[in-house]
């Protein structure tokens, strides 16, 4: 687990716990212990409690009764619904940006960031930067506050992710993202739609393959 030096709030806590879960420096079963996260991060257990039903609220944790918080498994029916929003609300905004031919250049950026990362086997550094282009697509068709809402939705997503990157060929990903670019730079609102829907059918193989290769991990 990515370790923390310190704390001041119960967002702070909610935060580092998160982004570990969703890394999968902390997997699923594990118990989180108030006492000894509390004095990790140098502050008392109320605050770490707060965070603890922030994280079971996000659908990552399960705060049993008597037993203690444990880190849930990957829920296959979130990964499902997250997905269809996602391609409902993504291929619209592709359409969007195909109409107006917008500045691209921040999506392009990620092409390489992306391309660098897939060399030095970055897979956090890779998954951060595949989310930047996205939010960059969001950007460029006016509607920024629409990947925040997205982001909400896609906390089991990413957690497929961070085990699906180490396993699958990333230059696919990265092929796909150029597609999508390139149709975008041509203004081909079809073509456009077409690619970012395929993009995101692919958590369609991966998920079931990921969940028969870690069963413990996933539920539904």
């Amino acid at each position: 687990m990515i370790p923390i030096r310190s704390a001041t709030t119960a967002s702070q806590v909610h935060d580092w716990l998160y982004g570990c879960v969703v890394r999968g420096d902390l997997l699923p079963g594990t118990r989180l212990s108030e006492t000894e996260i509390a004095a990790q991060v140098g502050l008392s257990r109320q605050p770490v409690r707060e965070a603890f039903i922030r994280l079971a609220a996000d659908g990552l944790a399960e705060v049993r009764p008597q037993r203690g918080t444990y880190i849930g498994r990957i829920s296959m029916r979130a990964v499902l619904s997250a997905r269809f929003i996602r391609e409902a609300v993504e291929s619209d905004l592709a359409r969007a940006v195909a109409a107006t031919r917008p500045d691209l250049s921040a999506m392009t950026a990620e092409l390489a960031v992306q391309e660098r990362a897939d060399a030095a086997g970055d897979v956090p550094g890779f998954i951060e930067s595949d989310d930047r282009l996205h939010r960059a697509m969001a950007d460029a068709a006016g509607h920024p506050a629409v990947w925040q809402d997205l982001e909400r939705l896609k906390a089991q997503i990413n957690r497929l992710r961070h085990l699906s990157m180490r396993v699958f060929d990333r230059s696919q990903t990265i092929a796909q993202h150029r597609a999508i670019l390139t149709a975008l730079q041509a203004g081909d609102g079809a073509a456009a739609d077409t690619a970012i829907r395929a993009h995101l059918r692919q958590m369609l193989t991966e998920l079931p393959q990921m969940a028969a290769a870690h069963p413990d991990y996933f539920t539904d």
